[in-house]
């Protein structure tokens, strides 16, 4: 197989990319997938293991300890939750149960917007973000006739992050219209008191998704969940397919909540990995990335000629991948997104960079 055929439109195809290769998975450091560096948990295993025996029984179909827990965490009503097969699930799950006639997107935006809407048929329109902005919003977008609008805060792929005090006055602008709003906050763990959380009685049509695969470095178990008033969770729940998150996943997602020492341990890191990453990137001749809030940078090529693309294949016989950030909506063959990890695998990662920009 080609290694242009390994690519796929999200980071994290390190199997694909590993057999293209001739590798081992393990091989590869993986700078395209935006998981925490630290992993998961450390109780997690010791909370599956003792849950093992429940495996002969149905998981609970509505996940009532789990949303139990989650309501406590966020102080809100667990009315106001609804968990999923993670949050890409939940995504499709909207436009199925909202059937909106016209969804905005803000872009550069996660796929799975776009994907949902070609799935059900529903006709979208794209607001791009400013690159001079770095791609983040300073106004509320035109709706173009939309009626549901999906933005992202922290925005993917760019990290960029709209506190409270500047996000509220778009909210307003787009909640007057009376459009739903779906707010994904997948990120927003690493920077959770800027979560719009609170203010889900503000905005009766707004619709938040968070998810426990970056955060809590679960992405093969698929766990997520979305806040929302309960006049829409209505709507929701009985959309979703019966039993659609596992007995296990609901386990881990308790587990996930009772460690908050992992929190901060896992904030403090990302956050002095990320600027250590973003000066050392800066220094180098030809990149230039954006400032972001979360595990992982923007970046852009700005030598003539280079390309992601090109850049990609390199790093590769380095055996590292990143992402080729060129299929995002709004984004071209100059950019490519990096994770944030720990600091002898982003070391190894800039003396790699050094040496493709340079032609090794």
């Amino acid at each position: 197989m080609p290694l242009s055929d390994a690519s796929a439109p999200h980071g994290g195809n390190i199997y694909e990319m590993a057999r293209a290769l001739g590798l081992k998975a393990g091989d590869l450091l993986d700078f395209s997938a935006n998981i925490n560096p630290l992993g998961y948990p450390p109780g997690l295993s010791g909370a599956v293991a003792a849950a093992w025996e429940d495996l002969k029984n149905y998981p609970d179909r509505h996940c009532r300890e789990l949303r139990e827990a989650l309501a406590t965490f966020h102080n809100l009503p667990s009315q106001e939750i609804l968990v999923g097969n993670g949050s890409t699930e939940l995504i499709y799950l909207v436009v199925r149960a909202l059937r909106p006639r016209r969804v905005l997107i803000v872009t550069p935006a996660f796929s799975e917007y776009e994907g949902a809407c070609r799935m059900y048929q529903v006709p979208t329109a794209f607001h791009a973000a400013s690159e001079a902005d770095a791609f983040t919003l300073r106004a509320a977008p035109d709706l173009q006739g939309a009626d549901l609008v999906f933005l992202a805060n922290p925005a993917s792929p760019s990290g960029a992050l709209l506190e409270p005090r500047q996000l509220l006055p778009i909210m307003e602008t787009l909640a007057a219209s009376g459009a739903y709003i779906v707010l994904d906050e997948a990120f927003i763990d690493f920077v959770e008191a800027a979560s719009l959380k609170n203010y889900l009685g503000r905005f009766p049509r707004l619709i938040i998704l968070r998810s426990f695969t970056k955060f809590y470095g679960i992405p093969g178990i698929r766990l997520g969940y979305a806040l929302a008033a309960p006049e829409v969770m209505e709507i929701l729940a009985p959309a979703q397919e019966p039993w659609s998150v596992n007995t296990l996943a609901q386990v881990m997602g308790l587990a996930c909540m009772e460690d908050g020492e992992f929190m901060e341990r896992s904030r403090v890191l990302v956050a002095q990995e990320r600027e250590y990453l973003r000066e050392e990137l800066s220094r180098m001749e030809g990149l230039t990335p954006f400032p972001g809030r979360v595990n992982y940078l923007l970046v852009k090529l700005t030598e003539p000629g280079e390309s992601a693309a090109r850049l990609r294949q390199r790093l590769l016989a380095h055996k590292i991948l990143i992402r080729d950030a060129s299929n995002f909506r709004g984004l071209d063959g100059r950019f490519f997104r990096v994770a944030v990890r720990l600091r002898p695998e982003n070391a190894r990662l800039l003396d790699a960079l050094q040496a493709c920009l340079r032609g090794g």
